[in-house]
């Protein structure tokens, strides 16, 4: 019997990335002065959570193109290492992931999305399941942050727009 995707590589990477791009706006509609601090019921703040997203994606897509993993303890936001302070310093950490995920994607072979691997030394599975965690992952704690805007009187970006 014979399989096919629902997915080609590249309409997965497009589908992560349109969840990024709404990602991004989200960051961008966070007044400064909030984003590294505001919490409701013991939350984390927003930069958090994005440090979260970026931590994984970051490593993450080495991990896949080149099978090579950090260990999650390693990951910058476990290990508080070199985060960003400001706004501008995790747009343009977002940004510079956003490119480096692009250009490694174009080396993934796409027999690898369906090869068995073990994500940061801790998860088992096949390749595009990882995506799928970390795409869940980034939805899950947006909504948080699109409670956190709407307590601060601030309208968020449409979540179903990912242009």
């Amino acid at each position: 019997m014979t399989t096919t995707g629902i997915f080609t590589p590249e309409a997965l990477l497009e589908h992560w990335q349109g969840h990024r791009r709404v990602t991004r706006r989200m960051i961008l509609a966070f007044p400064e002065d909030k984003l590294f601090s505001y919490s409701i019921g013991g939350m984390r703040p927003f930069s958090d959570l994005v440090l979260e997203f970026i931590g994984m994606a970051e490593p993450g897509i080495d991990g896949i193109a080149t099978g090579n993993w950090s260990m999650v303890n390693d990951l910058p936001h476990h290990a508080k290492n070199n985060l960003p302070k400001t706004k501008k310093e995790l747009l343009e950490r977002w940004d510079n992931i956003t490119e480096k995920i692009n250009k490694s994607w174009q080396k993934i072979p796409a027999k690898r999305f369906n090869e068995m691997d073990k994500a940061f030394g801790q998860w088992e599975g096949p390749v595009y399941s990882f995506i799928i965690y970390w795409i869940d992952n980034e939805i899950h704690h947006r909504g948080q942050a699109y409670v956190y805007l709407r307590s601060l009187g601030i309208e968020p970006p449409a979540f179903y727009d990912r242009s």
